[in-house]
């Protein structure tokens, strides 16, 4: 590639005649671990497991940040998208008690900016430095005819690691136990489909203030990742379940990690809820029932533990900087899971 675009905006300090390869390599530097044998640069990453896992289980994960994207590309901001993009694999590999290892991303583009792809993985790197996981690979591919100009998709893959007996799976799970809420950033990075369309309803522009902030700036908020808090959780306390809230919000996750025979019963008036999905429900006119089908409502990953051990975890989970809100109990349910909101 060559072009007379420099990368100082994006605080790359070499000439972007170079290949994006070397831009890539300071942000990537920042997230090294020791396993890392060799990273960025070769046509394969490589990754040691540590000999501190005794009896190793790879958790992966997948995904993207959806039509969030949109709104980066609307707003010509594409500096934290990278973070909500390692946030939803990390987050997700996670709750079955791994250790994040490693990320790889996928940037695809029909023409490439290089000031943009920049700014992109300067931020993958920031949410790897976030979740204690090295960015060691990917891939840039340039496509034209594929995408309008100007824009890209995202994807990203994460492994992470687990010793075999202490897998979070949620067959422990029984009544009596506590569910507590880890405060969300904000929307994160689902549910934008109806974010836009309730947006373009509302005749309100992205500029439009909410609390001294602007619609845009809610809406780019990018994920919160748990790694650290939910690292220092596990070696706390036993940790029943952990559900990342994500595409089916509340009412579609948490139902995932709990065995038959049981249900859980939520208390709404429990914890608080970021301002933007006050403005959501009101300016697009969505039942509440909607709102917790589809976004996370102010909590981004639910954790379940035994009633004895609820007020250990959320003093670990406070001090690890989380918001946590004890916010409902597992009870005894017929047949397969079942949610119950009060208050909703």
């Amino acid at each position: 590639m060559t072009t007379n675009l420099s990368y100082k905006d994006a605080g790359v300090d070499i000439d972007a005649g170079d290949a994006l390869v070397e831009a890539i390599k300071p942000f990537a530097a920042r997230t090294t671990r020791p396993e890392v044998l060799a990273g960025i640069g070769g046509f394969g990453a490589l990754f040691e497991l540590s000999a501190r896992f005794k009896r190793p289980v790879l958790v992966s994960g997948t995904d993207g940040v959806g039509t969030k994207l949109k709104l980066a590309f609307e707003l010509g901001r594409h500096d934290t998208i990278g973070i909500d993009l390692v946030a939803m694999s990390v987050n997700d590999v996670l709750v079955q008690g791994a250790e994040p290892l490693f990320f790889l991303d996928y940037f695809a583009c029909g023409r490439l900016d290089a000031i943009t792809a920049a700014t992109v993985v300067k931020g993958i790197a920031r949410g790897c430095e976030l979740a204690g996981c090295a960015l060691i690979g990917g891939e840039t591919a340039e496509m034209p005819g594929m995408y309008p100009e100007g824009e890209y998709d995202l994807a990203g893959f994460c492994v992470g690691a687990v010793e075999k007996d202490r897998i979070v799976d949620g067959k422990a799970i029984s009544p009596g136990d506590v569910l507590l809420g880890l405060q969300s950033s904000g929307v994160h990075s689902n549910g934008y489909s109806l974010v836009r369309r309730i947006v373009a309803d509302s005749g309100v522009g992205l500029e439009h203030l909410l609390d001294d902030r602007s619609i845009g700036d809610w809406l780019l908020e990018p994920t919160r990742i748990y790694a650290r808090a939910v690292a220092d959780l596990l070696q706390s306390v036993p940790v029943k379940g952990l559900a990342h809230i994500t595409g089916g919000g509340l009412l579609g996750n948490i139902p995932r990690i709990l065995p038959r025979g049981t249900g859980v019963v939520l208390a709404s008036e429990s914890w608080s809820s970021p301002k933007i999905f006050h403005w959501l429900q009101d300016s697009g006119g969505i039942a509440k029932d909607e709102m917790y089908r589809v976004f996370n409502c102010g909590i981004g990953m639910v954790v379940v533990v035994g009633e004895k051990d609820h007020l250990i975890a959320q003093k670990v989970l406070e001090a690890a900087g989380e918001t946590v809100f004890q916010i409902g109990v597992v009870v005894s349910a017929d047949g397969e899971p079942s949610i119950t909101i009060s208050g909703a």
